[in-house]
């Protein structure tokens, strides 16, 4: 009878310590799925590059204001848990579109989010995105999702931009690099678009040499505004988008 009773205890014993090994194996798979990559914006504040400095009217230094607004940007999506990494770690730093979007690819970015103001005609704001592939220094690019994910990202953005900056800034319409002067002018794709392997998406904040537009991205308080609907923005496309998101 002890016999018997020992043996069924070591039974019990054995099999529950194997239940307790399989939950264990469940629990770390589930914890292993559970812990997804976190989503990552790579921000870059254009210029100084190989292309120019940035434009400059009405006093105001497009590259300034760029890395002004990154920099706020940046704060603003950590503090919503929101990882970024940076093109550059200074204001004046020289780097090449090129690197650019090679530091968002290694980064393996869910967006690159261009920051450039604009000296032209125009007014207000406007988002431009690769549609083509283009051709540089023996590379072509972007491929073709990254082509589809980059419009898909400055879509989104754009819409979720329009109402928090009514009455600050008039949108334009969204774009692709063909539009833009560099883009233009080397069949229809930015450098850094060439060079993307992840969505990427360029925004002219505002015409810097129209007084009323100077005199918002100038402010303290027009810069913060811009970083919010950006950040708004980027949240959007994080809730909203369908190319990229399985990556």
């Amino acid at each position: 009878m002890t016999f018997f009773l020992l043996r069924s205890t070591r039974r019990a014993l054995l099999r529950g310590l194997l239940l307790s090994l399989g939950c264990a194996a469940c629990l770390s798979a589930t914890s292993t799925s559970a812990q997804a990559r976190p989503f990552l914006v790579c921000i870059d504040p254009g210029h100084p590059s190989e292309t120019s400095d940035g434009a400059s009217d009405n006093g105001l230094s497009e590259n300034k204001l760029n890395w002004q607004v990154g920099q706020k940007l940046r704060q603003k999506l950590l503090a919503r848990g929101i990882a970024v990494v940076m093109t550059k770690s200074r204001l004046n730093q020289n780097v090449t579109n090129r690197r650019r979007a090679e530091i968002a690819n290694q980064a393996h970015a869910d967006i690159l989010i261009r920051l450039h103001c604009d000296d032209g005609s125009g007014r207000g704001f406007g988002w431009y995105y690769p549609d083509r592939s283009g051709h540089k220094y023996g590379v072509s690019g972007p491929p073709r999702e990254v082509q589809a994910a980059s419009r898909e990202a400055a879509t989104l953005i754009n819409s979720a931009m329009i109402p928090v900056l009514r009455g600050s800034l008039s949108s334009n319409p969204v774009r692709t690099d063909a539009a833009t002067f560099v883009g233009g002018n080397q069949g229809g794709v930015l450098t850094g678009s060439i060079f993307a392997r992840v969505p990427t998406a360029l925004i002219e904040m505002c015409f810097i040499n129209k007084r009323s537009d100077a005199r918002f991205i100038a402010s303290t308080q027009g810069q913060d505004k811009m970083a919010t609907a950006l950040t708004v923005g980027i949240e959007h496309y994080l809730k909203n988008r369908r190319l990229w998101a399985s990556r």
